[in-house]
């Protein structure tokens, strides 16, 4: 037991300085009291007192930890010279994606057997916009990563959170089946089409981007605001985002409920059977979610009628 402790002991003393900032102090029952930090030290230095700070000179060749597999699931992989990558339409750039802290989804490579399947979420009333990733593998083992935040007038994801984890024995099967679904043959973007119902604007509800990745393709659906729209893909979006509830209270109050569905299911169907339709959508192009416009200028005040010309008096009378 003493040679344990003593090589522990030693490693935590020969770590190098980029490696000092992963220690951070716990509490252990009796220990003596550390010092204060000196009040010379910059914030950083003295966020982690009493380690030393990182050697510049080795911060960009020491090795870093490597990530949790439920971080990057599909990590280290090569393009397979028989294969490509999908071409995701989806509207969202692999920027957009690093700045939500997720690895881009036109970098995953997928191998067969294997899939993704994601959702966007943004609400149209404000700007607290949440993403849902999840990951099955060739092995059966299946992952979901999720991440929300206010996506809108800051430099970046403003109280963004996230988190990763390995969904539970069996959970694959859930989403390998939904390859198959009819859904992935409609439009990416629909309008209702029933007998007798005007078409209405969409200025209340949420909009969701749902795109299903496997090998070498991928497609993606864009549906907003009508219920019947959204009933759709209801079969995509209920387990997906079920799969991301139970893990982070700010993250599940963001869906009061619960991930069900059910309702806009059971919209889509009664559509269905009475003769309506989905039909594609008019609108040629549409911001890829995470898109804010850019800010316009402030509206220029009415300008002031001018006020018109005084009115010419009497002439002069004639000289007598």
């Amino acid at each position: 037991m003493r040679r344990i402790l003593a090589t522990a002991l030693m490693a935590g003393l020969c770590a190098g300085g980029a490696h000092a900032q992963l220690f951070r102090r716990a509490p252990v029952v009796n220990s003596p009291p550390v010092a204060a930090p000196p009040t010379n030290l910059s914030p950083d230095a003295a966020e982690i007192w009493p380690f030393p700070e990182p050697d510049p000179r080795t911060w960009w060749t020491d090795k870093r930890p490597r990530l949790p597999e439920a971080a990057d699931p599909l990590g280290g992989r090569r393009i397979p010279y028989h294969q490509h990558v999908a071409v995701i339409q989806n509207g969202i750039d692999p920027s957009t994606y690093r700045l939500w802290g997720l690895m881009p989804l036109q970098w995953q490579v997928l191998y067969p057997g294997e899939m993704i399947l994601e959702v966007w979420v943004r609400p149209m009333t404000n700007v607290r916009e949440a993403v849902v990733r999840v990951i099955v593998r060739r092995d059966g083992q299946a992952f979901v990563e999720a991440r929300a935040g206010l996506a809108c007038c800051e430099a970046d994801i403003s109280r963004r959170i996230g988190f990763d984890r390995q969904l539970p024995p069996g959970s694959a099967a859930t989403f390998l089946r939904l390859r198959d679904e009819p859904m992935w043959r409609s439009p990416r973007m629909v309008q209702v089409a029933e007998p007798g119902a005007a078409e209405g604007l969409c200025v209340d509800g949420v909009a969701y981007d749902v795109t299903l990745a496997v090998p070498g393709r991928s497609w993606s659906l864009h549906r907003e605001c009508d219920d019947a729209a959204i009933g759709q893909v209801a079969d995509a979006l209920e387990p997906t985002i079920k799969a991301a509830l139970g893990h982070d209270p700010r993250f599940d109050v963001l869906f009061p409920h619960g991930g069900d569905f059910s309702v806009q299911r059971k919209i889509y169907q009664d559509l269905i059977a009475g003769g309506g339709s989905l039909k594609p959508s008019p609108v040629a192009r549409l911001a890829p979610p995470g898109a804010e416009p850019a800010p316009r200028p402030e509206a220029r005040p009415p300008a002031t009628p001018a006020a018109p010309p005084p009115r010419p008096g009497p002439a002069p009378a004639p000289p007598r």
